[in-house]
């Protein structure tokens, strides 16, 4: 008996072993040999380089003087790089120096009027204003005052037109300082000068009234732009705007924001760009304020309620702010794209009809993206809603249908079709929680270990750091699944062909979702579905669906959102590299480039990397992956990664050379020193510099001076500077920094005002074009009015003490007068009722650095870039 049922057993086990050979068996004779899997991901990786590198690249030819006869009409751009040459002799153009409010007005005048020489005077008149203006607003947490910056405004009309409504472009010609500023923003202000020219000479005459605004200071920042909107004698007569930036040097312009509302402003870009280049997503992720950069765009939106575009050159972005942002890094053929761009629009939105009541037209925003550089689309924000929603609803159906298809085909109830498609979308779902994980942990790791931004240089470290890691994850658990439980009541194919679904349906979630929460970045997932759903459309239509070689149909149209996705999320790398150079050391930067490498590779690669298990030994295929990744993480961790090279990417160095003078209330003097004020610009720190010349065996962190001294005892520049405080670093050194031009901050006057209990303080300061107040008042204190703007008073729950007051000038260098009036309950002011910081910043080279400070520039290795400026910080107590 007993022998009987062991030879069952033995049989029974016979029989399930041999169900599983026939199953591995059939299942190898749907898959493709193991050998083909590199090729097929290489092919991907090839039309990338392809397709989408050239086109992203690819710029107009330029248009020569000497061609000037056979083009009439069209920018110039040997004209403009002309023009750029001598913007670039003039140097630095810091707000306040001579080279910014003396040398580059005469040459802006010089230039308009040889324009005017050439024009067509019956046609048109050209009228050009110097304006001076001050003023002030809130600049985040900071008061922003100017006074005397310059603008140079020139309008241009039609002699036989009688509109009042004037288009608006903008650009800067202000730069910071050691840095020519060719490419911010010079490039833009030669191109307008060329466009203004074209316009002014061409035979056909336009509607509406043009105003070219090269304002003198967009770095201190954004405060021409402020005087100009605010206060100018054409500004309430312009109705839009075209702004123009760089954020590096060269390359195409990036439309990165519009409106806001007034999709009239898209239907026009559209129909005039000739290059365009841009992308709703760019617009959100600006507008989310995680980038460290700001135009003059928010001050015409906000203060002027004015609609427009923002466009900006974004290239080659480790130039930006440097001395290396020269006229040499500034391709000519960049010039003619941006130039030929920014002439249409401006001839365009000239003869707009919906320039005359803008506000009528200003219906919603609109979704837009430019494809690979070819052709723009643009629709409305309703009408992207209406598009998700329906184009992922229709796929989920398409899911469905297909899905019918294949247990009628398998002659398998829909149930165990539903519960085998539940699991698939489930490790679907998992891979994509891995494909996002697995590159921000090597993110994570590769910072724990003191090797972060190790791609800033050698950007194609990014495809074996976080690409090959995303595509792991994404396919691993479907990978494993297939591998360890075959399951041969359902074909292979139509195995693979549910994994397809599932990223379908996750994809029409998302869409969902993020529609439902009025985001437009969901064109996105739309346009991915709508070239899958439309090959599951066509092969359930046809007999494709039923066989092995789908998937061909499939692919093939997956190559539109693929080559798309490669453009889009490469626009976004080539943008945050550079930027990660001046991101901050507070947040691990890795962290966004994985993060941008992990979601461009769910939408590129969704519908291509499970097809790797229609290979034989797909686990051979993941192997090799994680093998690309170790070696790209071992070359990283090599010299190959050190993230700097010197004039081409370079580690950024701000400092200030700082002398400090702290006063106690009687008079006497509690500190008098003399240092170096860091203000580290990206997550390595001061580190990268410790086996080179530069001296820093004393410097120490500020935090542990937070608590002692006002503004940590360092003299925070701005907004930025000063928000970063607690994490700065100071140097000291033996010799007094030797300021360079005379200061002074005079109590003019105190008085206990009629209540008894506010008294009033007024001060008079002078000194370098760049100062700050910091005023701290002390326990019991509180302040009651001031004579500067009163938004940080007025809102108690945003702004706090100790609050900064910025004050910059330009030609008109006046003294600056003031009164704050401080309560105190028990109104006895012969006691400390205040701290007031003073600090006089002597940035631009009109003042020369002393014998140590050069000494010390000039031991800093080649791949630092260094930006400085001596310092005078006063503490006084009141």
């Amino acid at each position: 008996m007993k022998s009987r049922e062991k030879n069952r057993s033995a049989a029974g086990n016979s029989d399930v072993a041999l169900v599983n050979v026939l199953s591995q068996q059939k299942l190898r004779r749907h898959r493709l040999p193991w050998y083909y899997a590199p090729s097929f991901l290489l092919l991907w990786v090839a039309l990338f380089y392809a397709v989408v590198y050239p086109l992203y690249h690819r710029l107009p030819d330029s248009v020569l003087i000497s061609h000037e006869s056979s083009k009439p009409g069209q920018f110039v751009a040997e004209r403009a790089q002309r023009l750029l040459y001598k913007y670039d002799r003039i140097g630095p153009k810091v707000v306040g120096s001579v080279a910014n409010e003396v040398t580059t007005v005469a040459f802006l005048e010089e230039e308009v009027e040889n324009i005017r020489a050439a024009m067509r005077s019956d046609l048109y008149e050209l009228e050009l204003d110097v304006q001076h203006p001050s003023g002030a607003y809130m600049h985040w947490q900071m008061v922003n005052m100017y006074q005397g910056v310059t603008n140079v405004v020139i309008k241009i009309s039609s002699r036989s037109s009688n509109s009042s409504s004037y288009l608006l472009v903008n650009s800067h010609f202000d730069s910071k300082p050691s840095s020519p500023g060719s490419g911010d923003d010079g490039t833009m202000v030669v191109v307008m000068l060329e466009v203004l020219r074209q316009v002014a000479i061409s035979d056909t005459p336009f509607e509406h009234p043009i105003v070219f605004l090269f304002n003198g200071a967009e770095e201190n920042p954004l405060e021409a732009s402020h005087g100009f909107i605010t206060q100018h004698k054409w500004a309430e007569n312009c109705k839009a705007l075209i702004n123009l930036e760089v954020a590096g040097s060269g390359g195409r312009d990036l439309l990165f924001q519009s409106g806001p509302n007034n999709p009239w402003l898209i239907k026009y870009y559209y129909q005039n760009a000739k290059h365009p280049f841009a992308t709703t997503m760019a617009e959100e992720i600006f507008q989310s304020g995680i980038l460290p950069s700001d135009t003059d765009f928010r001050i015409f939106r906000d203060y002027g309620q004015l609609p427009g575009l923002d466009m900006a050159q974004i290239s080659n972005g480790y130039v930006y702010h440097t001395i290396f942002d020269n006229v040499q890094a500034v391709p000519i053929d960049s010039l003619q794209s941006s130039g030929e761009n920014a002439l249409s629009l401006v001839r365009a939105f000239a003869d707009a009809p919906e320039m005359r009541n803008p506000e009528d037209h200003s219906e919603g925003h609109a979704v837009f993206f430019d494809y690979l550089g070819l052709f723009f689309v643009y629709y409305t924000e309703t009408t992207g809603i209406v598009l998700n929603c329906c184009i992922a609803v229709a796929s989920l159906v398409l899911v469905v249908c297909s899905l019918l298809r294949m247990g009628r085909e398998s002659d398998v109830s829909m149930g165990r079709v539903s519960i085998w498609f539940a699991i698939i979308l489930g490790l679907h779902v998992l891979g994509m929680i891995l494909s996002l994980g697995l590159p921000l942990l090597m993110a994570v790791l590769f910072d724990a270990g003191d090797r972060s931004m190790t791609y800033f240089s050698n950007n194609w470290l990014v495809i074996g750091l976080f690409i090959v890691p995303a595509i792991i994850g994404q396919i691993l658990p479907l990978t494993l699944y297939y591998t360890l439980k075959p399951n041969d009541e359902i074909s292979h194919p139509n195995h693979i062909h549910m994994s397809l679904h599932a990223h379908c349906v996750l994809l029409s979630l998302i869409a969902i979702i993020l529609t439902a929460i009025s985001l437009r970045t969901p064109y996105l997932c739309m346009m991915s579905l709508l070239f899958y759903g439309g090959a599951v459309l066509i092969n359930l239509l046809s007999t494709l669906h039923d066989r092995d070689y789908w998937v061909l149909l499939v692919q093939v149209l997956q190559l539109v959102p693929f080559l798309y996705f490669c453009y889009l999320f490469y626009t976004f790398l080539l943008v945050f590299f550079p930027m990660l150079g001046r991101f901050g050391h507070g947040t691990n930067p890795d962290l966004l480039i994985a993060l941008i490498c992990a979601v461009g590779t769910f939408f590129a690669l969704g519908f291509v990397a499970p097809l790797i298990n229609i290979f034989r030994w797909p686990k051979l295929a993941l192997l090799g992956l994680g093998v690309v990744t170790f070696i790209f993480s071992m070359i990283a961790v090599s010299e190959v990664g050190f993230p700097y090279r010197a004039k081409t990417s370079v580690m950024r160095i701000h400092f200030l050379h700082v002398r400090r003078i702290f006063y106690e209330y009687d008079g006497s003097v509690s500190l008098s020193d003399s240092g170096y004020y860091f203000d580290f610009q990206d997550r390595r720190l001061y580190y990268p510099l410790e086996n080179t010349s530069v001296n820093l065996t004393d410097l120490a962190s500020t935090s542990s001076e937070c608590d002692e001294y006002l503004m940590c005892g360092v003299p925070c520049f701005n907004h930025r500077w000063c928000k970063t405080r607690t994490k700065s670093h100071w140097l000291p050194r033996e010799q007094e920094v030797a300021i360079p031009g005379a200061t002074s901050l005079k109590l003019l006057g105190k008085a206990v005002l009629d209540s008894g209990k506010v008294a009033r303080f007024e001060f008079e300061i002078s000194g370098p074009p760049h100062m700050s107040l910091y005023i701290q008042p002390l326990d019991g204190v509180e302040v009651e009015d001031w004579s500067f703007i009163r938004n940080m008073l007025d809102e108690p729950d945003t702004y706090s003490p100790p609050y900064q007051i910025f004050f910059a000038y330009g030609s008109d260098n006046s003294p600056l007068k003031f009164h704050i009036d401080f309560a105190k309950s028990s109104g006895d002011f012969s006691t400390p009722t205040f701290q007031l910081g003073f600090a006089a910043s002597f940035v631009s080279y009109d003042y020369d650095r002393d014998a140590a400070g050069l000494k010390f520039i000039s031991d800093f290795p080649d791949f630092a870039h260094v930006m400085e400026w001596p310092t005078l910080y006063e503490r006084y107590i009141f």
